[in-house]
């Protein structure tokens, strides 16, 4: 499924970045942690060079707990710094101030050695769309302070915000790269709702996550739906449609509701916590 969308917002977005990196100690970057290899922007590496680096593992209480534990140390492995969170319900967030002293340490004693005392972290918060960046700046702030929403592009400009003494954070629009090289980014960004749904097609997607669950996590549809994994995928689409009471008038199935239910029960985590990247050296079936 081939996806490309770039629409202009993000390449401002992009010019944005470049020009306030220069301002930034520190990047904190938000991946899904369903996909933290697909909801990561390459671009992002590229223009933090040279900063320290948070990778906070966000919407982690979707996300196979297993899998979460194993990407921490993946990353860990990669120099980065990691935390887990569920910006949602802040869950993880009590540690994120520590984990940002620990990156930022070096910063600070060279701040110490100059005579610049108590100056705040200046740390940028970047990410995709729709990994939860906005979620997790209110949570963290303890108030609404950034725009929410559940569609991509909600944050359209930057946005400082004053966390106490100690740290500033700079919000930013989340940004996508130009077009998907490989077809799998594509298709998981589109999973977790990064890209629009308006500009894809969906009955294509939920058989790629039919197909998914059906390899990776037996089971599951039949639990939700009542569904007989081993038949076809319109028959699966057929036993959720009938479970949920997705018909048009007249008895007739509507597949498209039924389709719109699959993704949403997905996203919204009433399918299980699933993880749909897994690090190169880890097996489904260790689990």
């Amino acid at each position: 499924m081939k996806i490309q969308w770039y629409p202009g917002h993000m390449t401002k977005a992009k010019r944005m970045m470049i020009e306030d990196i220069k301002l930034i100690d520190l990047v904190i970057e938000l991946v899904d942690a369903r996909i933290p290899m697909s909801s990561r922007n390459p671009d992002i590496d590229a223009l933090a060079k040279g900063k320290s680096r948070v990778i906070l593992l966000n919407k982690a209480d979707l996300a196979d707990e297993k899998v979460n534990d194993r990407w921490v140390q993946y990353f860990s492995n990669k120099g980065f710094h990691v935390i887990k969170a569920d910006s949602r319900n802040r869950g993880g967030l009590k540690n994120i101030k520590t984990v940002i002293d620990n990156a930022c340490k070096e910063k600070k004693e060279r701040d110490r050695r100059k005579g610049i005392i108590n100056r705040p972290v200046r740390a940028m918060v970047a990410g995709i769309p729709n990994v939860g960046k906005s979620t997790f700046i209110n949570s963290f702030a303890g108030r609404a302070c950034a725009k929410t929403g559940n569609k991509p592009g909600v944050t359209k400009g930057k946005q400082w915000i004053r966390l106490g003494k100690d740290v500033e954070l700079l919000d930013t629009p989340g940004i996508l790269w130009p077009k998907f090289d490989d077809e799998k980014v594509g298709t998981d960004l589109a999973f977790i709702g990064s890209v629009n749904d308006q500009v894809i097609n969906l009955t294509e997607l939920a058989a790629e996550l039919i197909a998914f669950l059906k390899e990776n996590y037996k089971g599951r549809l039949n639990e939700r739906y009542g569904a007989d994994e081993g038949t076809g995928d319109n028959e699966i689409m057929k036993s959720i449609a009938l479970s949920r009471g997705c018909l048009k008038k007249g008895g007739e199935i509507d597949y498209d509701k039924a389709v719109a239910l699959l993704l949403d029960d997905f996203r919204s985590g009433k399918l299980g916590r699933i993880s749909i990247e897994v690090p190169e050296d880890y097996r489904y079936d260790q689990r």
